[in-house]
């Protein structure tokens, strides 16, 4: 690699802005993928993954159709229960 050569403080100033631009658009996007790594992990995301992922069965079907929108519903409310009795 060749070392740029600059002609003025400017074009200097110039190229540490950018650097800096792009270190902060690299951190956002880190920022954006630890998020998405963390929404993936709640339990109705985990059942739904799990669902997916089955082979293709028919009854993988019916469980997605029906019985994955009470599994939607339900999960949150179990969790909550659960978390509410514990702290009692």
């Amino acid at each position: 690699m060749q070392k740029k050569k600059y002609s003025s403080y400017a074009e200097i100033d110039r190229d540490l802005e950018i650097l800096k631009l792009e270190k902060e658009i690299e951190y956002q996007k880190l920022l954006m993928h630890i998020q998405h790594t963390k929404d993936s992990f709640t339990p109705q995301n985990m059942v739904r993954n799990f669902l997916t992922s089955l082979p293709s069965f028919s009854w993988k079907e019916v469980l997605q159709n029906s019985y994955g929108s009470i599994l939607n519903m339900a999960i949150p409310m179990i969790m909550g229960w659960l978390s509410k009795k514990k702290s009692q």
